[in-house]
């Protein structure tokens, strides 16, 4: 278990000690190159000195003194250890031949996919769901659509949208490697904005977007007309590799998917989470 620090009251405004995990140092774990922003805001911090709780022989517990040029001296070691956890956590799950054939297949045309933390994220919200129709903005090559029909019903059909009919097709070979029979996917070429219009309202159970991030807003807006009350909308790569939260000057999609995080936060007819897997997962339920 992580040392704990604590901040004491003189150190600024707050209503009481502010908790910092000083993590011991782990070896053997996964690493990776998740790139973590550091837990502590340390350049913000006045020069008071910390607490930290130390455990002790008896009931009781010792405090020692720390300075924060010591804890900026962990930073390191702080984000580090976060990075080996959030790796950890996404290789959780393992994937089988036809996942890693459809990774494949994304890797070779140079294709984004979901990490297998999101995938088996989107699988669990699916089958918490009971999800028997569920849409997809960005079939790819069909890596994030095993997944969403893993947790799906056994009679549920995926409907699926990208502007490429050629990742389409690896998309269809990989649902049948995966065992799923032809009926169990719907496969739409063409823009998401044309296509979506066209789909029933209320008669999803689950909308997952993956596609252009400059129509984020554009696809919530279709969202919540295709859901069902209840039903769920998830967005992945919400974080862009970091630049939702660099305060440097970013491109027009970044500054989109900020629009469309608070417009999801904000908006009374969902309630929303923000899961840090694979490069972030918007998820919202539209309220009842």
């Amino acid at each position: 278990m992580p040392e704990q620090c604590r901040i004491g009251p003189s150190a600024g405004p707050g209503d009481g000690p502010v908790s910092v995990p000083i993590p011991v140092p782990i070896t053997g774990l996964i690493t990776g190159s998740i790139p973590v922003p550091v837990p502590v805001p340390f350049s913000t911090l006045s020069p008071t000195l910390f607490q930290r709780v130390l455990p002790s022989a008896g009931s009781r517990r010792r405090t020692d003194t720390v300075t924060v040029a010591e804890l900026r001296g962990r930073e390191r070691v702080i984000t580090a250890n976060r990075q080996t956890s959030w790796a950890f956590a996404d290789a959780f799950v393992a994937e089988d031949e036809a996942l890693r054939w459809a990774r494949d297949r994304a890797r070779e045309a140079g294709l984004p996919s979901v990490s297998p933390g999101t995938g088996a994220a989107l699988r669990m919200l699916a089958a918490t769901a009971d999800a028997k129709a569920v849409a997809e903005i960005g079939t790819g090559t069909g890596v994030s659509g095993i997944y969403l029909l893993l947790g799906m019903r056994p009679d549920g059909v995926l409907t699926t949208v990208d502007p490429e009919p050629e990742r389409q097709q690896f998309a269809r070979q990989a649902f049948r490697a995966a065992g799923f029979a032809g009926n169990r996917a719907r496969f739409i070429p063409g823009r998401a904005l044309d296509v979506l219009p066209r789909l029933a309202d209320g008669g999803y159970d689950l909308v997952f977007c993956d596609g252009d991030r400059t129509e984020s807003l554009d696809y919530l807006a279709e969202s919540l007309r295709l859901l069902r009350p209840g039903g769920l909308v998830c967005f992945e790569g919400v974080f862009a590799d970091g630049r939702t939260v660099d305060s440097a000057a970013q491109p027009p999609e970044v500054l989109r998917l900020r629009e469309l995080l608070r417009a999801v936060r904000e908006s009374p007819e969902l309630l929303s989470s923000l899961l840090p897997v694979g490069d972030g997962l918007l998820c919202a339920v539209r309220r009842p």
